[in-house]
């Protein structure tokens, strides 16, 4: 197992057992590191015992097959423990024989409070734990929840308690827009994590800057649409479905996440005061608004399609008519041949899709080798994204090989099974496919290869999804690019989106070069 300069620097204060955060860009073998840290903790200390602990039942499998059980099989006995596995019937057996545990972090929590004897565990029967992803140690969190077990013993006197390692690319700013808030933020996660440094190279920046070159980023930015009919529309039937509800006086600003969750409230409200009538409006103009979504995302076309496909479903579904179903049912089908009408009209097709065109056609055309990564917000829009790639008359020739990438669940019509996800990966590893449209699952976690091409298509989200997503663009001369509307929120969410990385990289900065008294003092003082 060889490390990297960069890699030898960031553990050594690990390897003297101190509890460290590694913070390292994405693909730069944080993974690595630890399992080195794992290995010569376990070598050195007599009964010792690791737990990696990870947020996403898919990390579990990757982390063993492609880290812990290639590299220390013939040396230690080591068990990938999850949800979907038997093994976790029987987890306090498993550790006990054990070396490593490979888990999630509910399993070990809910280990933890366990009366079976099977099942139960202590923290203290660890030596080692190791958090991946650690930036999510804060609030409700379920590592918060592992870590405050660890402060609870650490302040009512245990001694033997696990050296804490922890894993992250970016700490984030916790929401802050000032460089105090921000530091707090950064000793918050410290204070959380018991953590004696956060650490990332000094010396060996070179080295690190050798390994992951940063792709060149470009604003890809569209003007809305001169007209929309197809979208004026859709608002004319929900202000027509508010109506009938009775509400002359409404939030108008249709089509966009605070509308939604106001819809949501409303749905709530109708079925906890059992008005049926309120509940049934707000499920459709819910479908309405995901509507709006999908044709600010996509064709008027795929908007429509989607409307129809859940009228249609719900004809079927619905045993009994009352007079709301029949006014909205009347609704939409009095309207429907205009709206596929005005949907079938290039003149208004929305621009972003053309934009998107470009750049497939130009990093596809380029080589023959491009991978690529389309990031969008919904699994919805990750469905008709593929339609359109795949009926598109000039992406036809560029041999793009393009699948679906969306998270895990068991409702298999809206969710990707783990099996499904790792062929998906596998396929774009070996080459079969070369472009993955994926929700924000891909930023973090899943090993993928390098691209050469990422594009975040109009997404409107944090400075930690914006770095994840940025670090899968780490092939030579790659691209990263931010696909949205001129003068959009979206594109003043990736500005400052910006300026909260350089803020975050600061306040680590600061936090790094505190005097360790001081530093100690700082973070005794800032609670969970």
């Amino acid at each position: 197992m060889e490390l990297r300069d960069y890699q030898w620097e960031v553990i050594g204060p690990a390897l003297e057992g101190k509890n460290i955060i590694i913070w390292l860009p994405t693909g730069t073998g944080k993974t690595r590191a630890a399992l080195y840290v794992a290995m010569r903790h376990l070598e050195m200390q007599s009964n010792a015992k690791v737990a990696m602990i990870v947020n996403k039942v898919h990390l579990v499998h990757q982390h063993y097959s492609k880290e812990f059980q290639p590299h220390l099989k013939d040396k230690f006995k080591i068990i990938p423990i999850s949800g979907d596995s038997e093994t976790k019937c029987f987890f306090a057996n498993f550790v006990k024989d054990s070396d490593i545990v490979i888990c999630t972090a509910q399993i070990l929590y809910n280990a933890l409070q366990s009366d079976s004897e099977e099942k139960h565990v202590e923290l203290t029967d660890f030596t080692l734990l190791i958090i991946d992803e650690c930036h999510h140690t804060q609030k409700d969190a379920i590592y918060n929840k592992l870590m405050e077990v660890y402060l609870q013993k650490k302040f009512t006197g245990h001694r033997k308690l696990p050296q804490i390692l922890g894993l992250t690319a970016s700490p984030g700013t916790g929401g802050a827009s000032t460089f105090e808030k921000a530091v707090d933020h950064i000793l918050m996660i410290c204070a959380n994590l018991d953590t004696w440094r956060i650490m990332s190279p000094q010396i060996s920046i070179k080295d690190l800057e050798a390994k992951v070159k940063q792709p060149i980023k470009q604003y890809d930015l569209v003007p809305e649409r001169d007209k929309d009919p197809f979208g004026d529309k859709l608002k004319e039937l929900m202000t027509t479905i508010h109506q009938y509800l009775g509400e002359h006086e409404f939030n108008t600003d249709f089509g966009t996440q605070m509308y939604e969750q106001k819809v949501v409230e409303m749905e709530k409200h109708g079925a906890e005061t059992v008005d049926r009538r309120k509940r049934t409006c707000a499920m459709h103009l819910r479908k309405y608004n995901d509507a709006l979504f999908l044709h600010d995302t996509v064709r008027m076309k795929d908007a429509y399609d989607f409307l129809e496909e859940f009228y249609i479903l719900e004809k079927f579904v619905k045993d009994s008519r009352d007079e709301t179903d029949v006014f909205l049912y009347r609704l939409f089908n009095g309207n429907s041949n205009e709206l596929l009408e005005l949907s079938s009209n290039i003149e208004y097709e929305n621009p972003k899709l053309k934009r998107l065109e470009e750049i497939l056609e130009k990093h596809f055309q380029s080589s023959s080798n491009s991978r690529g990564l389309i990031f969008t917000c919904t699994r919805q829009s990750t469905t008709y994204l593929l339609q359109w790639i795949n009926s598109n008359e000039s992406l036809k020739g560029l041999n793009i090989k393009a699948a679906i990438l969306t998270g895990a669940g068991s409702n298999q019509s809206k969710h990707m099974t783990q099996n499904e996800q790792k062929d998906v990966i596998q396929k774009f590893r070996k080459g079969f496919l070369n472009l993955l449209i994926s929700t924000s699952v891909a930023e973090e976690g899943f090993d993928i290869p390098e691209c050469n091409i990422v594009v975040r298509y109009g997404l409107m989200t944090n400075e930690i999804s914006m770095v994840q997503a940025r670090g899968r663009a780490r092939a030579e001369d790659s691209c990263y690019s931010f696909l949205a509307k001129s003068g959009g929120r979206e594109s003043q969410r990736e500005m400052t989106n910006e300026s909260l990385e350089d803020l975050m990289n600061q306040a680590i900065k600061y936090v790094q070069n505190i005097p360790e008294r001081e530093y100690q003092e700082k973070v005794g003082n800032t609670s969970i």
